[in-house]
């Protein structure tokens, strides 16, 4: 028996404020995806509408041009990134097992990593190499 209230032992239990930081990146990775997306979709459109539409040589002088490469970096580390914290929540609430949880929250994390390495090399390689690839 505790002569401790019980607002005193909540009170005592930690600080909630521990998932505000996450939430935000949430929130700010999903507000800069927005303009990056709607630009994406419009650059897909455009290529539709040209005279070589979706051809390889066209997509490939498309990815070279201009700022193209650094908004398709950028668009690639913002969807990675958003979709790791998103997994991340969903394997924190949903996998019980302590070893479990830490074992896949690890994969996930280097998953998303190699997928971000992957994609920004893509988008250099295409756009800095001259030539057939």
């Amino acid at each position: 028996m505790s002569l401790q209230s019980p607002l005193g032992r909540v009170l005592g239990r930690g600080s909630a404020k521990s998932g505000v930081s996450h939430w935000w990146a949430q929130r700010v990775s999903a507000v800069a995806l927005v303009p990056l997306t709607l630009w994406f979709v419009w650059q897909l459109a455009g290529l539709a509408g040209g005279v070589d539409g979706y051809s390889y040589d066209a997509v490939r002088a498309w990815v070279a041009s201009g700022l193209t490469p650094v908004l398709l970096v950028l668009l690639v580390l913002a969807l990675t990134y958003h979709s790791a914290l998103g997994v991340q929540v969903v394997l924190e609430d949903y996998v019980h097992g302590k070893g479990l949880k830490v074992a896949s929250l690890l994969a996930s994390t280097f998953a998303h990593l190699l997928l971000a390495a992957a994609g920004v090399y893509a988008v250099l390689r295409i756009a800095f190499t001259t030539g057939s690839v």
